[in-house]
C-alpha cells in the first residue's frame, strides 16, 4: 500500500513538471497554522505588520507598535517574529528592534512576556502576543522586569520614570545609555 503512494506522488510529481509548473512545496504544520493566525488577525488600530522578506516568508514578520495612552504614547516601536516550523507547540521569538528604556524590554531587544515564556499554549496566536506586546507599552510592569534600573524608578518614582521614557524617546541619554529617537 505505501509504494503505492509513492507511485501516486511520483506520477503527480511528473505531471506538474511537465506541466511547466515548479514543484509544489509542502508547508509544514506551523506555516499552515501561522497562515491561518494571519488571515484572522484583529489588530488595534495602533498596530500593523509588515513582511520584509516578502508575502512568501510568513514565518518571518515584524510588528510595529504606536501606544495611543500611557508613557509610550507617540513613540514606534518595531518588533521581529521568527515563528518555528513547530509552531504552534513551541512561541514565537520576539526581539524588540528599537531601542527603548522599558522595564519589561532590556536594551538588546529581549521581550519579558509570560506568555511567549512559561505560560505559552498552543491555544495561543499571533494575535494574543500583540496584543500582549500592546499592553506593555500601557501598562509596564515592574515586578517582572528585564532592565531591572527602569523598574526601579517606575516603583520608586513614577513622574522621573516618565521623564527618563520622554527623553529615551525623543532621542537621548538615560543614565550612561543612548537612546535614538523614535517619536
Amino acid at each position: 500500500m505505501i509504494k503505492l503512494f509513492k507511485v501516486k506522488e511520483k506520477q503527480r510529481e511528473i505531471a506538474e513538471n511537465a506541466n511547466g509548473k515548479a514543484p509544489v512545496k509542502k508547508q509544514s504544520a506551523g506555516e499552515l497554522r501561522l497562515h491561518k493566525d494571519i488571515s484572522e488577525l484583529n489588530l488595534p488600530k495602533t498596530c500593523s505588520i509588515s513582511f520584509p522578506n516578502g508575502k512568501d516568508d510568513l514565518m518571518s514578520f515584524e510588528v510595529t507598535i504606536r501606544p495611543d495612552e500611557g508613557y509610550y504614547l507617540g513613540g514606534t516601536f518595531v518588533f521581529s517574529f521568527q515563528v518555528s516550523p513547530i509552531y504552534p507547540h513551541e512561541a514565537p521569538k520576539v526581539k524588540c528592534k528599537t531601542k527603548v528604556y522599558h522595564p519589561n524590554i532590556d536594551l538588546e531587544g529581549n521581550v519579558c512576556l509570560n506568555i511567549l515564556r512559561e505560560d505559552w499554549k498552543p491555544v495561543l496566536n499571533i494575535n494574543t502576543i500583540i496584543y500582549g506586546l500592546f499592553h506593555l507599552f500601557t501598562q509596564p510592569n515592574y515586578e517582572d522586569p528585564l532592565n531591572h534600573d527602569a523598574a526601579a524608578v517606575l516603583r520608586d518614582n513614577p513622574k522621573m520614570f516618565e521623564s527618563n521614557v520622554r527623553r529615551a524617546m525623543a532621542g537621548g541619554y538615560v543614565g550612561q545609555t543612548f537612546f535614538p529617537r523614535c517619536m
